[in-house]
């Protein structure tokens, strides 16, 4: 077991970009015959394969169009593009534990931009 003392670096990805990459290490694990899926990656992927509903390109789109809007900060834009919310009461889901809310129509324009994907 390897224990990690400092973090070198973070990147957000949305569902759907893990399960591309997932995709690729489950496809290098079934070439060698030796190397097995150990249950952890066997599990991060069976998640992967059923809750990703876009292309992994589709949701990075999503992302930036919502970083666009200034509103949003980047771990809620994930969340966003994960989750895919389609009424107010979803969305307002996503800011529960943030310390800013969106104002009405800030909440419209981030669901029209949902919509465009959903």
């Amino acid at each position: 077991m390897t224990i990690f003392k400092e973090t070198l670096d973070e990147e957000f990805l949305t569902t759907s970009e893990a399960k591309s990459l997932l995709e690729e290490i489950e496809a290098e694990r079934a070439a060698d015959e030796d190397r097995e899926l150990r249950y952890e990656l066997a599990r991060a992927v069976e998640h992967t394969n059923r809750f990703a509903v876009l292309e992994a390109e589709e949701s990075r789109e999503l992302v930036d169009e919502l970083l666009e809007l200034d509103t949003l900060e980047a771990q809620a834009a994930f969340k966003i593009a994960d989750l895919l919310p389609r009424s107010r009461d979803e969305l307002r889901a996503v800011f529960a534990q943030e310390r800013y809310a969106l104002s009405g129509d800030e909440l419209d324009d981030v669901l029209d931009i949902v919509a465009k994907y959903a």
